[in-house]
């Protein structure tokens, strides 16, 4: 025998992708992606794909509204502090969001996860984030993809991202195309920074601020890492009811831009809008950073979202009826600014 015929067979688990492994991770989130499912799902994991048959009554015309995304630099935050078990709660949370803003009601989730070298504990706690995101809004997780691929990403490290599918009635969407000259601004709070400006914020807190992420800052009554990496807000469940009582001209998921970034993109040709921002209470990490960091006033408001982290423009003649709805649901809600003649363009007032 010579020498390339005594020389080992090169394997795949060698070459950095262990099959077996990625076989074991995919069996230990099979139960937490089986906890959302619900009688609309007809196939479990496993399946080249993910079969889901929507429940059409009450629908003339129904529409499907989808949207992907990831929540960008976040991520930093999970591999700098070991938490994996909420990230995928904020993605889901982000996309159901996105689409929630035209009505629609999201049925269900896929997943994307991306990983130089497998660890199923830490896949483990991704799913685990994804599967309670999507329990709380009454969404399936039906499946996803999982890639090991060597060499790609950093050790440690990982992606993630997410793509979700909703329904709406074709007469009930959500456009703001009726949104007019008098109309109102409604903010919901958010819960931080949800999942924007993260480059930014890192660079501040770590390399300004010179934190480590278990500093306990006072300004914030908590660390540095446990304020930013405060869980993204679903709005799903106070805004479903509401669009069965009112007629709501147009919505906002304020995520990168701000609210003049995203504001605009719901508003029809001839008008524009006035936020005043002495109407809502912004949030201690937002102070943090603005004063730490030296911000600029005008381009923190297009990095964060201040504290207001999601925007209903409503008829002048709902706005009682719907902030007292969102009282007796105990949510925060904040008369912001209103619609004006314009050229799409959106106001920050003091």
């Amino acid at each position: 025998m010579n020498d390339k015929e005594k020389r080992a067979h090169l394997t795949y688990a060698a070459s950095g992708v262990d099959v077996r492994a990625g076989e074991q991770a995919v069996e230990r989130i099979k139960q937490l992606a089986a906890s959302t499912f619900n009688s609309q799902v007809l196939t479990g994991l496993g399946s080249f794909g993910g079969f889901f048959k929507p429940e059409m009554a009450g629908l003339k015309e129904p529409v499907l509204i989808s949207s992907t995304d990831s929540v960008g630099t976040k991520l930093k935050l999970a591999f700098m502090t070991n938490i994996h078990n909420t990230i995928g709660e904020d993605l889901v949370n982000h996309c159901i969001n996105d689409i929630l803003v035209h009505g629609a009601r999201a049925l269900f989730f896929l997943d994307y996860i991306g990983v130089g070298k497998l660890d199923s504990n830490v896949v483990a706690e991704m799913v685990e984030g994804l599967s309670r995101g999507c329990k709380n809004a009454g969404v399936a997780l039906i499946g996803g993809e999982m890639a090991e691929l060597p060499g790609f990403y950093q050790p440690g490290e990982y992606d993630l991202v997410g793509f979700v599918v909703g329904m709406v009635d074709q007469a009930r969407i959500v456009n703001g195309s009726t949104i007019s000259k008098g109309d109102v601004c409604i903010g919901l709070a958010s819960s931080g920074l949800h999942t924007n400006g993260y480059t930014l914020a890192r660079k501040v807190a770590f390399e300004i601020g010179k934190h480590k992420p278990d500093d306990k800052v006072e300004a914030l009554g908590m660390t540095i890492a446990e304020a930013l990496m405060k869980v993204h807000r679903c709005y799903a469940p106070v805004i479903h009811p509401l669009l069965d009582k009112f007629d709501i001209h147009g919505m906002a998921h304020i995520t990168g831009g701000g609210i003049p970034g995203n504001l605009k993109r719901i508003l029809p040709d001839g008008t524009g809008a006035v936020i005043e921002k002495s109407t809502w209470p912004v949030l201690p990490i937002f102070e943090y950073l603005r004063s730490v960091g030296n911000i600029d006033p005008e381009d923190i408001y297009s990095a964060f979202n201040m504290g207001i982290g999601y925007i209903l423009v409503v008829a002048e003649s709902d706005v009682d009826g719907i902030i007292s709805d969102f009282a007796n649901n105990g949510e925060e809600a904040y008369i912001i600014g209103h619609i004006e003649k314009g050229d799409k363009a959106v106001r920050l007032v003091d």
